[in-house]
């Protein structure tokens, strides 16, 4: 029998006293475990970490910590108070580092730790750790605006950084190479990192001007380099692209079907120019639907090992920032004889599938071929034509009408067999931020999901789980996209959590089924409390990738899932293409296998990286372009909804999705506490509460721009329901910390609120890392077109 738990809890004992020698009385002593029965799994958990080299056995049968497991490596996650988290285990707490253990290492660092003392088996305590060395700087350069001070101590200037992460520290610019004038914006290269001399600075040298501060659309630039995304293509690149015709030759039609005379249309956004996929729906004889799926065929014109295919592995998607976007291959390739456009010869790469009333896939077929693009549609004509019945629109396009029909049809059918199957269907809000010439945001308006862009993603994914398939059963080297099965003990903390709402969930937390979850979030469906399930539904959920295992989509309750769908955005989905054209040409058997086996894993492990990057840097723009619109708006007052609670204040979210916090100390009317097990504050004397999912009327207090930070006030706190959450205790006492003022310390800086959260984002504590752009790595479609990225 293997205790997982009780392994892990004398790992962290042997750890955290890394020279002493343990009897197995000592371990059942210090972990407060008793008896013959414990003994004797101590016992086994010994002999197993044995065998796995982290325990050794002396010679008078006691037990220590392997000399070569003392050292574990981890990333390290800053706190701005100087102490941060070392994330070293998929499963385990973060070790909490204090501020003199840290030997100075930046957000994200590579470190290597050793334990100082194991986590607390009978509290939510996790470990504490010492950074003894660090592997891999995470940041190598800084973005910022050049300026000139008293401080420069006799260096040529400063570089001002606006990173969260690295606004505590000062950065010198040395008196070589690029000499920078005031107001220039400028990337430089890391030099000197914090040390014992200058813990709060680093040193380097200016290496290029991307603008001026005054430009347009700096700031986004600015995130653009800082997260070190390619914003122009290399010479020879575009050189490569120029050179590829930009028609289709009678010679590349060759082999190919030729499915011109069907009606193939492509649905997109107004504003989208690579349209990379094309369907058509037809109804047959036998009651069965006809779905083709069309793609671009990229991975004709990008060849593999060309500089062109180099080019888009190293960028591996395509970016979307508010008023841009930088695309992961040329302009010529993406918006040009890669792009489905109307009424012109386009190769493509097609998935043709016979579908029946239930929504199964009976037949497919997968080949290449050459198309025409019957008309360039939009999902705002599609609404109107399958939702408002809009004459004109559909008098514009009688010909294509049935069709459309057709398609909404095919839809629902589709819908309901992802539903029946149990798919997680987040109801999830995309904002739209509206910028003028200058590149300042204006407006932010909600995207609205009609049945068009909900149909246009039902296709997609059927097309993507029928080619991922398809080739895992012809047993072929692929690559897929990947949503795992939550681990149990996460699983198991939020079915814990649910029981405060008389949510009692059936099933076994280690092996979930994504039905249960849908139907706990058909449980809470117009409630009070949807809202809280559905945000610690998302943090209990792993994120995507690419791998060239197929695990499954549990999100979409999908037992084989890749992406094939949109090459001009996606390096896997290139891929994919290139591997069905590898096979067509080959065959599938063990020579063929043999070319790619090698090389996939690699190709999923830095897609991920790269989309993760990406989501990253559109999380960054959203959220400073939504500070500098709200900074047009203070002091006015807002309808508002509690979107997170912690110790040390609540998120309010608004209607049009814009996110700000109410600072602990702004909530002046009572003393109020954090009751963790229902994630509410509420007043000792009122017993006024908060809890996510409320409405509340705010105020804009404060905006800073460049940390991407909103305040709110409350407009009226009398208006807060009460209630009797608060546990009883004798005297009132608060188990909290004070300051000297009695007020609560910031929660946000809490050690064990950091450990406790950890896995869920949240190692400074804070909020779920945006909920929103968790809700995108596993459910949601895409921000700039609605394509499905899952």
């Amino acid at each position: 029998m293997e205790d997982n738990n009780l392994k892990q809890q004398i790992t962290d004992l042997l750890r955290a006293n890394p020279t002493k020698r343990f009897r197995v009385e000592d371990v059942s002593d210090a972990l407060g475990y008793h008896g013959s029965a414990a003994f004797k799994l101590i016992v086994q958990e010994f002999a197993r970490l044995e065998r796995e080299e982290i325990a050794v056995v002396t010679s008078e049968g006691e037990f220590q910590l392997n000399e070569k497991a003392r050292t574990l490596t981890g990333v390290f996650h800053a706190n701005d108070k100087g102490f941060g988290f070392v994330a070293y285990d998929d499963e385990l707490p973060d070790a909490y580092i204090a501020p003199d253990n840290t030997m100075l290492a930046l957000n994200g660092d590579t470190v290597n730790m050793e334990i100082v003392r194991a986590a607390d088996p009978h509290s939510d305590r996790g470990p504490e750790g010492k950074v003894t060395g660090i592997e891999e700087h995470h940041y190598t350069h800084v973005v910022g605006a050049f300026q000139q001070t008293d401080d420069d101590a006799g260096y040529f200037g400063q570089v001002r950084l606006t990173d969260k992460k690295l606004n505590r520290y000062k950065f010198y610019v040395v008196d070589t190479g690029l000499k920078p004038t005031p107001g220039e914006v400028v990337t430089a290269e890391i030099t000197e990192y914090p040390n014992s001399d200058h813990p709060l600075a680093m040193v380097g040298i200016a290496k290029k001007v991307i603008g001026s501060v005054d430009d347009p659309g700096i700031d986004i630039l600015q995130i653009v380099y800082a997260h070190d995304i390619p914003a122009e293509f290399p010479e020879d690149v575009l050189q490569e692209a120029d050179a590829i015709p930009d028609h289709v030759t009678e010679a590349e039609m060759a082999g190919r079907e030729d499915i011109t005379d069907q009606d193939l249309v492509t649905i997109d956004g107004e504003s989208s120019k690579d349209l990379d996929d094309a369907v058509t729906v037809w109804k047959l004889d036998n009651g069965n639907y006809h779905l083709g799926v069309h793609i671009a065929d990229v991975s004709h014109y990008v060849k593999e090992g060309s500089l062109i295919d180099q080019e888009a592995y190293k960028r591996g998607t395509s970016v979307y920032l508010t008023d841009r976007v930088i695309p992961m291959l040329p302009r010529r390739l993406s918006n040009g004889i890669c792009s489905l456009n109307e009424g012109v010869l386009r190769l493509c790469m097609s998935c043709e599938m016979e579908i029946d009333p239930q929504g199964n896939v009976v037949k497919h077929r997968i080949h290449p071929s050459v198309m025409k693009s019957a008309a360039r549609m939009t999902y705002t004509d599609v609404n109107k034509i399958l939702e408002a019945h809009d004459d004109a629109t559909r008098e514009k396009y009688a010909k294509l009408v049935p069709m459309f029909e057709a398609m909404g049809e095919l839809h629902k059918v589709l819908y309901k067999q992802r539903k029946r199957r149990g798919a997680i269907d987040f109801d999830d809000q995309e904002a739209e931020i509206i910028v003028d010439e200058t590149g300042h945001a204006i407006d932010i308006k909600l995207r609205v999901r009609g049945l068009a862009e909900k149909m246009i993603e039902s296709f997609m994914l059927a097309a993507n789980e029928t080619v991922a398939e398809h080739y895992n059963k012809a047993k072929a080297p692929f690559i897929y996209r990947v949503h795992e099965t939550p681990d149990g003990e996460r699983v198991k903390s939020f079915f814990e959590f649910l029981t405060a709402f008389g949510i009692n969930v059936k099933g076994d937390p280690d092996h979930l089924r994504p039905k249960t979850l849908q139907s706990v979030l058909k449980s809470v469906a117009g409630k009070p409390e949807e809202a809280v399930v559905s945000v610690m539904m998302l943090r209990s959920l792993k994120q995507a990738r690419y791998t060239d295992q197929s695990l499954g989509h549990f999100g979409l309750a999908a037992k084989y899932y890749t992406h094939f769908t949109s090459p001009i955005r996606r390096y896997p989905d290139t891929m994919v293409h290139r591997l069905i054209h590898f096979y067509e040409e080959n065959g599938i058997n063990a020579k063929s296998k043999e070319r790619y086996a090698d090389l996939l894993e690699e190709i999923g492990i830095h897609s991920s990286e790269m989309e993760r990057r990406a989501v990253d840097a559109e999380r960054d723009t959203d959220s400073m372009k939504k500070a500098e619109y709200m900074a047009d708006h203070l002091g006015e007052e807002f309808d508002a909804t509690v979107s997170s609670v912690m110790k040390f204040g609540m998120f309010i979210e608004l209607p049009n999705t814009v996110e700000g916090l109410i600072h602990i100390s702004r909530l002046t009317d009572d003393y109020y506490e954090y009751v963790e097990k229902y994630l509410a504050l509420v007043g000792r004397k009122t017993h006024r509460t908060y809890r996510i999912g409320q409405p509340v009327k705010v105020k804009v207090v404060n905006v800073d721009k460049e940390q991407s930070q909103i305040d709110f006030a409350l407009v009226d706190p009398k208006a807060a329901p009460v209630s009797d959450l608060l546990p009883k205790r004798e005297h009132h006492s608060y188990s909290g910390n004070r300051n000297r003022n009695g007020r609560p310390n910031d929660h946000r800086h809490s050690q064990n609120n950091g450990n406790r959260n950890n896995k869920n984002g949240n190692r400074n504590g804070g909020r779920n890392n945006n909920v929103h752009h968790t809700r995108n790595q596993t459910q949601s479609g895409n921000r700039s077109n609605h394509k499905p990225s899952h």
